[in-house]
This record gives C-alpha cells, structure tokens and sequence, in this order.
C-alpha cells in the first residue's frame, strides 16, 4: 500500500468554517501533501479576496506541517495535472452535497482519467454549517462562534456587520 503524496481539497473558502478546518486537518492525516487550492471565481461577488482567503487559511492551519496553501482558476482538473496531483479530497455535510459532488467526481474522471475522488463525511457538529449561512448570519448581526475560528469571524464582522 502506498500513500498519496499529494491531494488537493480545493473551495471558495469564503469564508473558511470548521467544517472546512475539520476536513483539511483530517485530510492532512491521510495524504502526503494537502494542497488547499481556494477557487478565484470572478463570476461571484465574494467577501474576501482570494488573497484574504488565502491568509484566513494560514492562519487557521499553522498546525499542520504537511498542507500548502495556493489559489487556481479554471478547471480543477487542470490544476490538478499541473502539480501533479491525482487524489481530490471532498467533504460531505449531507446527501444533497454527496449527490452533486458524485457528479463531480464522474465528470472529472471523464475530463482526466488518472484522478480520483475520495469523500470525508463532515463530523456530525459541522453538518449544519455553510459559509452562505455564516454570512447571512453576520450581515444580520448574529454571532457565528463556534462555526468559524475566530480570527475569521473578527474579518467578517469588519466587513458585514449592520453599522
């Protein structure tokens, strides 16, 4: 048996929650290299800059030895080649994300038959947690603590909080 030595468990992360944080250090255990790849999508109209998000991550990851942290855009698959990486790392919080993601899995092998798909069911506490919510939640004025670090939820009470 061989390890994968290098997986990519890529996202907006915008913003990072635990949910995320759980599957990137769960990931991490399992994978030589986890590369967390944050999607620039110029089509959404985000919180925070691919770079922000970049340093949100860091920050929340500085445990872990064995993750890089880098932003992409276009196909995943494409990037994937680029830096060689033939292991993609999904999470799951329900049936409705395994359902869509299974048919991400499908077209990607179709788009590079030499990548693979592996899913981690989100811990149970996280299943209810979405970065469409948090943000909704903080545009409000409500508190997110304990869905998101707090070093994330600070970020995003500067930038969405009612004045």
């Amino acid at each position: 048996m061989s390890i994968t030595p290098r997986a990519i468990y890529a996202g907006s992360f915008d913003p990072l929650t635990y949910g995320h944080l759980n599957v990137i250090e769960r990931g991490a255990r399992i994978v030589g290299e986890l590369v967390v790849a944050v999607a620039r999508n110029t089509s959404k109209n985000g919180v925070f800059s691919t770079d922000e998000r970049i340093e949100l991550i860091r920050e929340a990851t500085q445990h872990i030895d064995n993750i890089r942290i880098d932003a992409f855009e276009g196909l995943l698959v494409e990037y994937a080649r680029k830096i060689d990486a033939r292991l993609l790392l999904r999470g799951l919080r329900s049936v409705n994300d395994f359902q869509y993601e299974f048919q991400m899995a499908l077209t990607n092998k179709e788009l590079w038959a030499d990548i693979d798909t592996v899913f981690l069911a989100t811990e149970g506490k996280y299943a209810h947690v979405a970065s469409s919510l948090i943000r909704e939640i903080v545009a409000m004025g409500g508190s997110v603590r304990g869905m998101v670090p707090e070093h994330v939820e600070r970020k995003l009470v500067e930038k969405l909080a009612p004045r």
